[in-house]
């Protein structure tokens, strides 16, 4: 799993431990920082989008660390935790079927994310129906389509232009008269005007409560880490609306400001779910706190 954290985030390793002059040897030895070289970590950690102001209180901590162990190893287990919050949030979501609300901007990479979601619940043993409740775009429904047929799962899906919430509903019930164990529903990234986006969005929320208790179980954003610190207005504003349980971070390996999953986590204390570090189906990984942040930083040995 490290390896491929590493591999993940090499572009975001690289703007950390590369550009800064001689970061790379000093975090490699058991030298103690000096100010100058601690200067240069911060400026590099706001450079890979951790934020000013959690980019301040690493370098603090890792200042006033000692020499109990190596600086590399030490820089990881500060930024691992950054993510202490997470603990205990593990799914323990026992409903069948289990139902996601997925939002997030167009471009994100939302409709691939399901797909993969979908595949691991299916390669588990699972049965998954997919919501094509994004009727604003016709696009998007045969996007969701062609994944659908590609992983094995079935989908409900009406004309364009449809209610999206009674898709949804339509979904949430198949889901329970089919036995599925998952439904995940697709939702636009875009309307005419972000509050009729949010207007739907909280619609479809309350309809799916409507056809199951409980539901969604899950509120699921989908976050373009090439967009760094813009994406955080994204999830201020789909939280602020709809309420949302964790984060998805597409694009890790395309980008050098994966350090945005530190300054989502200072600033939301929102779990992050998974990390997507590559087109293929395999490549949305189960978001791990220490292994993030060893590959961050090149602690892999």
């Amino acid at each position: 799993m490290l390896g491929r954290f590493s591999a993940g985030l090499k572009k975001t390793r690289q703007a950390i431990t590369e550009k800064a002059a001689g970061m790379k040897a000093l975090l490699g030895g058991n030298r103690r920082l000096d100010d100058a070289t601690l200067l240069e970590l911060e400026e590099a950690l706001i450079l890979a989008d951790v934020g000013a102001a959690a980019a301040s209180d690493i370098v603090k901590e890792l200042r006033n660390s000692g020499d109990r162990q190596p600086p590399r190893a030490a820089l990881a287990e500060i930024i691992a935790g950054r993510f202490s919050y997470m603990a205990g949030s593990a799914d323990n979501i026992r409903s069948t079927p289990k139902v996601i609300l997925v939002v997030g901007v167009n471009g994100s990479g939302k409709t691939t994310t399901i797909a993969k979601l979908a595949r691991n619940e299916i390669e588990a043993g699972g049965k998954v129906i997919l919501a094509a409740a994004d009727t604003f775009r016709a696009a998007a429904v045969e996007q969701l389509e062609h994944w659908g047929n590609v992983v094995g799962a079935e989908i409900i899906k009406q004309v364009s232009g449809s209610d999206p919430a009674a898709v949804a509903f339509d979904a949430v019930n198949a889901g329970i008269s089919r036995k599925a164990s998952m439904v995940i529903i697709d939702t636009a990234g875009r309307l005419q005007t972000k509050s009729n986006l949010m207007e739907e969005l909280k619609k479809i929320k309350r309809v799916v409560a409507k056809a199951l208790e409980g539901a969604p179980h899950e509120v699921l954003i989908v976050m373009d880490a090439t967009t760094g610190q813009n994406g955080l207005s994204q999830i201020a504003l789909f939280d602020e609306a709809i309420g949302l349980t964790g984060i998805i971070v597409t694009k890790l390996d395309g980008t050098s400001k994966g350090g945005v999953l530190v300054a989502a986590a200072e600033k939301f204390h929102i779990p992050i779910k998974y990390i997507g570090i590559g087109e293929k189906p395999d490549d949305l990984l189960e978001f791990e706190a220490r292994a993030f942040a060893r590959a961050l930083v090149g602690d892999d040995e």
